[in-house]
């Protein structure tokens, strides 16, 4: 039996749970990845409940919501922010990498300070420390200087900042497309194949 990579996940309290909420159906399907370790900050419970409905804003009922198929919801786990006895809250949890998405400037800011408040944040600075892939879906507008050094200090330690920004050549108004292809970005830093060959840039004909 084939074992797969494991990805974490770590929703903040940033807009964009949708995007979240895609990258982990996404995650949860592909057959490269065994496990997807989801947490949520007390933040994106907030966020998420007015996004996405009262339902979604646990650990569970976000992951219930998923639109997966039976083998992809067996691969989701989720853990309390509070949990600091998770297997991922150490870095001998092997994990592919880290995806922080919808990534708030508190937590870019907390975490180019090394600073850990939560499990969420821990999963962040394990990867740091560990070298692993650490995906930052920043989502915050404008940006103020302090922004902007957190960032590039994230960035120095080995981050990758990766807002969501819309690939307006895909052309089309359907956000859908817009979340698929900033997913397949995701998924080509984390070395995951993706086969979607319309949401790749092909020239102009």
């Amino acid at each position: 039996m084939r074992v797969g990579c494991e990805l974490g996940l770590v929703v903040t309290g940033a807009s964009g749970s949708r995007l979240a909420a895609a990258f982990a159906e996404l995650a949860a399907e592909h057959p490269d990845v065994g496990a997807l370790h989801v947490v949520l900050s007390d933040g994106a419970r907030l966020v998420i409940a007015q996004e996405l409905g009262k339902d979604r804003a646990t650990p569970h009922g976000f992951a219930a919501g998923l639109a997966l198929s039976p083998a992809g919801r067996e691969k989701v786990r989720t853990w309390a922010e509070a949990d600091l006895t998770a297997p991922v809250a150490s870095g001998s949890h092997l994990l592919r990498g880290v995806v922080v998405l919808p990534c708030s400037a508190a937590t870019a800011c907390s975490l180019a300070a090394g600073v850990s408040r939560g499990l969420g944040q821990r999963l962040g600075d394990i990867a740091l420390k560990q070298r692993w892939p650490l995906l930052l879906g920043f989502r915050e507008s404008p940006l103020s200087a302090i922004h902007l050094e957190a960032l590039l200090t994230l960035t120095r330690a080995g981050a990758i900042v990766v807002p969501p920004i819309p690939a307006f050549y895909l052309g089309g108004d359907e956000m859908g497309r817009f979340v698929d292809h900033y997913c397949l970005r995701l998924f080509d830093l984390l070395g995951l194949p993706v086969t979607r060959p319309e949401l790749r840039w092909r020239g102009v004909p």
